[in-house]
């Protein structure tokens, strides 16, 4: 499946960029193909696309702080959950996003 995230946390610095590598890296080891848009203190990074996002099959957003462009995955299956748990339980949010 295909899946797009976004991450943030408070600071911005070191917990938005540790999520985002877990997702991708849990995403890729249960054979998942994952992008990930960082909103952190350098502001956004590898921001996804349109096309990104129509095409993923799900969205995982994991933040602490309100999300930049949210609009952008209405009528999108969306998994929100506090960016710890990206980093705590990876394996367990795309178990959880499929059943939203």
């Amino acid at each position: 499946m295909k899946y797009v995230a976004l991450t943030s946390c408070p600071t911005g610095i070191a917990h938005t960029y540790m999520a985002a590598e877990q997702l991708k890296k849990t995403g890729k080891k249960l054979g998942h193909d994952v992008k990930v848009e960082t909103q952190g203190a350098m502001g956004i990074e590898d921001q996804l696309s349109a096309k990104d996002i129509q095409e993923a099959d799900a969205v995982i957003i994991a933040c602490d702080l309100p999300v930049i462009g949210r609009e952008r995955f209405d009528g999108k299956r969306i998994l929100e959950v506090p960016v710890q748990e990206a980093l705590k339980n990876a394996p367990g949010i795309f178990e959880k996003v499929l059943a939203v």
